[in-house]
């Protein structure tokens, strides 16, 4: 069976959610980042970024949520979450490696300023510019979504990544209201019961 390691809200969300699109037997394992669970020898072992989500599946652990979330639609085909067509799923890909090289490491500037540096001032400046950096990346996902889903009318991987990216946006300070497309795209995706499911999992809310 597989074991998806995860953080409540955290961008493991996007592979928890495919898991429940699929209908496919697993279980969470909830890596409590209060108490720093992510640094622990036990933990390391298992991702040794101290990161989630990570995957063990029977060949092995994987880590890094577009690897993870293209295994588990390969794994599942019956769920069709990956394009049939391959412009389609190159299409796909793209979008996978924008929001994880992109966007989702222009967010981790909001809260691991950190990282990029360690004078108080400069995180502060980091913090502060981190939300003007996140809208200008989803303005330009904004335009090259589809509809009702990214790709059209297939649903895949990337509606699950792209949905954690429009579900930390305001709480992080970049409105939606100039967002017509990411918002309802937010609403569909909120709408489908393996959202719902995965939300009741891990005791989130809608937004």
């Amino acid at each position: 069976m597989l074991k998806l390691f995860y953080s409540p809200g955290a961008i493991s969300l996007a592979a928890h959610i495919a898991l429940e699109e699929t209908g496919a037997p697993y279980e969470l394992i909830r890596v409590d980042f209060k108490s720093e669970e992510q640094r622990s020898s036990a933990y390391l072992a298992i991702n040794p970024q101290g990161r989630v989500p990570a995957l063990v599946t029977s060949r092995g652990i994987l880590t890094e949520t577009p690897a993870i979330l293209v295994h588990i639609a390969q794994n599942f085909p019956e769920a069709k979450l990956l394009p049939p067509d391959p412009w389609d799923f190159a299409r796909m890909l793209s979008v996978l490696s924008y929001v994880a090289s992109t966007v989702h490491v222009d967010n981790a500037h909001l809260n691991r300023g950190y990282r990029w540096a360690d004078d108080e001032e400069s995180i502060r400046e980091i913090r502060r510019k981190a939300p003007e950096v996140m809208a200008a990346d989803l303005r330009l996902l904004e335009g090259k979504i589809g509809e009702p889903w990214v790709l059209g009318e297939h649903y895949s991987v990337a509606d699950t990544h792209l949905f954690v990216m429009s579900w930390w946006a305001e709480p992080d300070g970049v409105s939606l209201a100039d967002l017509p497309n990411l918002r309802a795209h937010l609403d569909r995706m909120q709408n489908r019961s393996a959202v719902q499911k995965a939300f009741a999992q891990e005791g989130l809310a809608a937004r």
